[in-house]
């Protein structure tokens, strides 16, 4: 074997442009395969980590106005969201994992120093949790500040950075509306690209039972209990089937005109009985389930990645057949070396793994020649500044794997043919073949 592939090895170099033009269809190829990938990989990951920038698969709930009669009262009713639904999802709900209520206010907030109109929201502290709201200096609303009720805020970067400049905030007391607040912790800067309420960074955020006692909601149609929304986070299995039912026949068509997720039915079906509306009315409660959006940019990447996949294989194949072509010009042109050889007693098998190795060292050189280029390339990528929906180009294993895999068939695939068509030549017929 040492002795085949030190002549293959100089059988190869002996033809270097032609070693060299035949390799090039072969590495452009296992390049793309990476190349590409690699691009949907990073698109995929960049637009999950900025859906992550608003929430973990939140479900937020609002208030809606009835469609449909139920219970012999007229549709277009209100129905409006307490405390006391929001209680009913945590103990009822089957696919939520999460569940926090949301008061929402305008206030006006005042420090030593400066002074702004900014929003605020009253929440649970799983409420930071599901919408990935993270302090980079400070500490994170407790249960315990639930619990009694404390006078405490977690502030947005750039909220912070309005009513201290470069001040530290922690330990700092600030005037909610006239009303000291203790700043307990900063958001880190979120990179969002969608809200729901405004951007977290210029929000405050306080324990809910301190600014249901201290912020109500005005009005004479809101009580105690009123909520602004309703903040909940399905589980990840939850998720999982969500994908598979977009395999389903029809259904991304169905979920794209607007049908339902099984969360929000699950929803409707629990808070139905007790606001009086009929569990199929779509209307009756406001719905941003951001799964929903997280799965359509997962099978448009797909989708994608088939399409690219599939120009990376075509791209493949036609090296494969280069490779097929040049190993079947060196067997016409070493019939004379052929015909030799057996004369001298080399068996067909001989001749045919020898034959077999030179197609498939050529292959697997160019192979890893592309991959190590798209590796590379993929790296100089990465050295840019990236946009905010773009991870860099992600080299994963299943795509090296992809690679290494395709490019091994192609290589025994292009080096077969020409391996028993060398192998069945005659020797009297080869050695009379002239040079």
């Amino acid at each position: 074997m040492r002795e085949l592939l030190a002549q293959t090895w100089q059988n190869l170099t002996a033809n270097r442009l032609r070693t060299f033009l035949t390799m090039f269809g072969v590495a452009w190829g296992v390049a793309a395969i990476v190349i590409l990938s690699a691009t949907g990989e990073g698109f995929q990951r960049g637009n999950q980590r900025v859906l992550e920038e608003l929430g973990k698969n939140i479900v937020i709930i609002r208030n809606g106005r009835t469609s449909l009669q139920a219970g012999g009262q007229r549709a277009g009713r209100m129905i409006r969201l307490t405390l006391d639904d929001v209680h009913a999802l945590k103990a009822k709900a089957r696919l939520l994992e999460y569940v926090s209520p949301e008061l929402m206010r305008t206030v006006t907030a005042k420090s030593r120093f400066n002074s702004g109109s900014l929003q605020m929201s009253g929440v649970w502290p799983s409420y930071l949790y599901m919408r990935t709201i993270e302090v980079d200096v400070g500490r994170p609303l407790r249960q315990v500040d639930c619990d009694e009720a404390r006078r405490v805020v977690v502030i947005g970067f750039e909220a912070a950075k309005q009513l201290f400049a470069e001040r530290a905030p922690i330990g700092q007391e600030i005037l909610l509306n006239g009303v000291p607040y203790t700043v307990v912790g900063r958001i880190r800067k979120k990179l969002q690209d969608s809200n729901y309420t405004g951007w977290d960074d210029e929000r405050l955020f306080i324990p809910y039972e301190t600014m249901r006692l201290d912020f109500p909601i005005p009005g004479e149609n809101f009580t105690a209990q009123s909520l602004s929304a309703i903040i909940a986070s399905s589980y990840p299995w939850v998720v999982d089937d969500l994908e598979r039912l977009f395999d389903e026949d029809n259904a991304f068509i169905q979920l794209a005109l607007g049908a339902q997720s099984p969360v929000e039915q699950e929803v409707r079906d629990i808070l139905a009985p007790r606001k009086g509306f009929n569990p199929e009315d779509t209307e009756a409660l406001g719905f941003w389930n951001t799964a929903l959006e997280s799965v359509f940019f997962k099978k448009m990447i797909a989708a994608m990645d088939s399409f690219f996949l599939s120009v990376s294989l075509i791209t493949l194949a036609l090296g494969g057949i280069g490779v097929m072509n040049i190993m079947l010009v060196s067997v016409r042109e070493r019939t004379h070396e052929i015909g030799i050889r057996k004369a001298l007693g080399a068996s067909e098998r001989l001749i045919a793994r020898q034959f077999f190795l030179e197609g498939l060292m050529l292959t697997l050189l160019a192979g890893a020649v592309g991959f190590g280029v798209g590796v590379g390339l993929c790296s100089l990528v990465n050295l840019a500044p990236m946009p905010e929906r773009f991870a860099g180009m992600v080299v994963t294993w299943p795509t090296a794997l992809l690679a290494m895999a395709t490019l091994a068939l192609v290589g025994v695939l292009a080096s077969t043919y020409p391996a028993r068509r060398a192998a069945a030549l005659p020797p009297v017929e080869a050695l009379r073949y002239e040079i």
